[in-house]
C-alpha cells in the first residue's frame, strides 16, 4: 500500500501545539484540534509516529469521517467502507467507542452497529457464509468517535499508550506520564551541552525523557507497537524506520544529568528504571531537600514536578518547601527554572514572579508551568 493514508495523533490537553511541532519535525504537514493532530502520511508515517513522538498519547489511523443521526445511517456509512483494505480476513477487530453532543449517544449501541456493519462487509468481501468471522489474527481496534453528529471511524496503530515506554521497572504513587515529562523538558530552553536537574525526580522519568531528547532516542526504541503484525504494513517498513532510529541516535553525546528526591526508595527505583533505559552510567541520582540544593555549574536548567498540596494537612507543608526552594534557588542567575504546580499561589510562596506560565493538565488536575528564565549563555567564539 503506498496511498497516503490520514493520520491521528491524540495529545492531553495543552499538549497539542507540542505534538503538532514534532509531527512538522518529522516532515510532515498537520493540522491541529483539540486534543489531536492530523496529517497526511505514506504508510511509512505510521512506524515513524509511532516511534519517534514523545508528547501523543497513540497514532490512529483515520478510516472515515461521515455525519450519523440515526442507527441506520451510521449502519449503511461503516458498511459502505472497504475494510478489507485494512483487515485481513481473520483480523480481530474489537470496537471502542464515544459519543459527545450527539443524537446517537448510546456508546454500546453505536460500538454494536459498527462492529455489525463491519462483519458484515468483510463477509462480502472475503465471500463468508458463517454469521461471524474467525478473528484470531493481528488486531485492528476500531473506534467510533461522535461529535455533534460527526462520526469518526479509527483504528488504533500504537497498541499500548505511547506514554509506555518500555523501560519503567518501578514507580511512586503519582507516576508522571512519560509523554508529560517528555512536554516538560522541549518547553524549556534545554539543550544536551548544559547541566539537567530535576529535583523532585521521583522514578526518575522527566530525567530519563531528558536523556533520550539529549542523545535523539526515539521513545519508542525499546517496545513494540500493534501495528508490526499488520499484514498490509510489511516487515520491511518496520525494518526502515527503526534503522532511522538507529542512524540518528547520538548515543556518543555526553550528558550532564542530576536526578534528586528527599525519598531514598525513590532514588532506588529511579536508578533501576535508568538501568532499564540504558542510561545507568549517565544519570546521576541522589537522596537530597530542594533546599540543600546547591551548585557551581552556570547555564543549567532546573525541571521539577513537586508536590502539589491538593490534600488541605500538605499545604503549609507544601509552602515552606516552595520558600525553601526559592531561597536555594535564589542566587541560581544564569540557570533557567521550570515547575509544574496546581497550587495558585506559587509565586508567593516561591517568592519571585515567573516570567512565563503555561496552563498545562497532569491527568486530571489543571496546573500551571512556571518558567524563570536565566541569562543565555554567552555564543562560543568564533575560530579563527
Amino acid at each position: 500500500m503506498s496511498e497516503k493514508l490520514t493520520l491521528i495523533a491524540t495529545a492531553a490537553m495543552g499538549l497539542e501545539s507540542i505534538v503538532a511541532k514534532e509531527v512538522r519535525d518529522l516532515g510532515y504537514e498537520c493540522q491541529v484540534d483539540n486534543g489531536k493532530v492530523t496529517f497526511e502520511a505514506e504508510p511509512l508515517a505510521i512506524c515513524r509516529a509511532n516511534l519517534w513522538l514523545r508528547t501523543a498519547d497513540r497514532i490512529k489511523l483515520k478510516v472515515a469521517e461521515f455525519k450519523a443521526t440515526s442507527f441506520e445511517e451510521l449502519y449503511e456509512k461503516t458498511k459502505a467502507i472497504d475494510w478489507a483494505r485494512f483487515i485481513p480476513e481473520t483480523g480481530e477487530f474489537p470496537v471502542i467507542g464515544k459519543s459527545v453532543k450527539s443524537k446517537l449517544a448510546s456508546v454500546p449501541d453505536c460500538q454494536r452497529i459498527v462492529k455489525k456493519a463491519v462483519v458484515d462487509k468483510l463477509k462480502k468481501q472475503y465471500k463468508k457464509a458463517t454469521e461471524w468471522l474467525d478473528e484470531t489474527g493481528s488486531l485492528y481496534r476500531i473506534e467510533v468517535a461522535l461529535h455533534k453528529d460527526v462520526a469518526t471511524l479509527t483504528i488504533d496503530t500504537s497498541g499500548s499508550g505511547l506514554h509506555k515506554r518500555g523501560f519503567r521497572v518501578g514507580q511512586g504513587d503519582a507516576p508522571l506520564k512519560e509523554t508529560m515529562a517528555a512536554a516538560l523538558v522541549l518547553l524549556t530552553n534545554w539543550n544536551a551541552d548544559r547541566p539537567f536537574v530535576d529535583p523532585f525526580c521521583g522514578s526518575g522519568t522527566i530525567p530519563i525523557e531528558a536523556a533520550m531528547i539529549g542523545q535523539n532516542i526515539a521513545p519508542g526504541f525499546n517496545r513494540e507497537f500493534v501495528s508490526e503484525s499488520w499484514e498490509w504494513m510489511g516487515a520491511s517498513l518496520w525494518d526502515e524506520a527503526r534503522n532511522e532510529v538507529e542512524q540518528l541516535a547520538k548515543y556518543d553525546q555526553p550528558l550532564d544529568i542530576l536526578g534528586t528526591d528527599i525519598d531514598h526508595r525513590m532514588i532506588h527505583i529511579a536508578k533501576e528504571n535508568a538501568l532499564e533505559a540504558g542510561f545507568g552510567d549517565m544519570i546521576q541520582f541522589k537522596q537530597m531537600q530542594v533546599k540543600d540544593f546547591t551548585t557551581a555549574k552556570e547555564y543549567g536548567v532546573i525541571v521539577g514536578n513537586p508536590p502539589y498540596g491538593e490534600r488541605l494537612g500538605e499545604r503549609k507543608e507544601v509552602e515552606m518547601m516552595y520558600r525553601d526552594m526559592g531561597i536555594a534557588f535564589d542566587s541560581l542567575d544564569t540557570w533557567s527554572i521550570y515547575m509544574l504546580t496546581s497550587y495558585q499561589q506559587f509565586e508567593e510562596a516561591y517568592g519571585k514572579k515567573a516570567t512565563k506560565k503555561r496552563k498545562l493538565f497532569n491527568g486530571f488536575i489543571r496546573t500551571d508551568y512556571y518558567q524563570y528564565w536565566g541569562k543565555r549563555p554567552p555564543k562560543p567564539s568564533k575560530v579563527e
